[in-house]
């Protein structure tokens, strides 16, 4: 869906992206990883054309976005910012209308695209459509931004540490609000952050950027797992194991086979979805070395031991450093 290839960017003497390639299929999140000042932000400019790219091939569905209008090129990509930059004189429903109003649509096609889209970021219309910014928490700001950079349905979101602003536990909220949307709309994503938690939770694939380049590209495991440099490993940190676990789920490593006789009783009931550095935190605090599995409905899906959730960590635990 997205191919970059060999791209770069120069400010006069200054190399701010040097050489960058990588590809994302469609309905996939990229996050876009690093420190500030490693490219990310340039490298995600370039793409919607922000930032003029010094040289290398952008193609979005195979269309090379040089060969495309400017203007035309950023209608079809929805744009989602820290500082979310809703319009502060707009309601709710004139920002999310904006771009289908640049479109030409019918003025009652847009109003009813922005009732929709606010139900799927999960705010009441009939409480939030004719409200100012100004008079929304950062939280409901950041969700009708969401809905904005979607009004038009654009195949291609890039967000530009949207979530960076908020504190933790509603930024951990909005992640899970966003991944819903994401499930329900299946949109291709360009994510900048430099927050690892995030990315490890968010992204099916992470391009992580040092000095403007790419040190590594691959999955949110692949990083975790086989670090390619002694700068990956670092920027992961020591704590990659316990970062992996939070990857797996109690499912994957749900066994038919039961506690040794003479156990104790199970004192712990996980759920299939629940993450294995969860898991684990819960098994070690009661003192058991096995939990049950079971689903919503409480039916059985399997044993969760501690010894596997450990066994799944063994063949990766060495890094891969060249």
């Amino acid at each position: 869906m997205i191919q970059i290839e060999h791209l770069s960017k120069t400010f006069g003497a200054i190399t701010a992206v040097e050489d960058v390639s990588l590809s994302v299929a469609e309905g996939q999140i990229c996050i876009l990883l690093g420190p500030s000042g490693c490219g990310k932000t340039t490298t995600l400019k370039m793409i919607n054309r922000l930032i003029a790219p010094t040289s290398g091939t952008i193609r979005i569905a195979g269309r090379d976005t040089a060969e495309l209008d400017s203007v035309t090129l950023k209608r079809s990509i929805g744009y989602v910012i820290q500082q979310v930059g809703l319009f502060p004189n707009m309601t709710v429903e004139d920002n999310i209308c904006v771009v289908p109003n640049l479109l030409g649509w019918d003025k009652t096609k847009s109003r009813k695209r922005a009732a929709e889209l606010l139900e799927v970021v999960a705010l009441d219309p009939a409480m939030f459509l004719q409200r100012y910014p100004c008079e929304l928490s950062g939280g409901q700001q950041q969700r009708v931004g969401v809905a904005r950079a979607l009004a038009a349905d654009p195949p291609v979101m890039l967000m530009d540490e949207p979530f960076g602003a908020i504190d933790p536990i509603n930024r951990e909220v909005i992640q899970d609000e966003f991944m819903r949307i994401q499930r329900q709309v299946g949109k291709t994503v360009l994510f900048v952050s430099h927050d690892i938690d995030e990315a490890m939770k968010m992204a099916d694939c992470v391009a992580l950027f040092h000095d403007g380049r790419i040190e590594q590209f691959g999955t949110p495991d692949d990083l975790l797992a086989q670090p390619a440099s002694e700068f990956v490993a670092s920027f992961m940190g020591g704590d990659r194991v316990m970062k992996r676990l939070r990857l797996m789920r109690s499912v994957d490593v749900a066994s038919q086979v039961p506690p040794r006789q003479g156990g104790s009783p199970a004192q712990l009931v996980v759920k299939p979805g629940d993450d294995l550095r969860q898991v684990l935190s819960q098994l070690l605090g009661c003192g058991q070395d096995w939990a049950l599995c079971n689903d919503s409905e409480g039916r059985f899906v399997g044993y969760v031991h501690q010894a596997d959730i450990l066994a799944r960590l063994a063949d990766h635990t060495t890094p891969r450093v060249h």
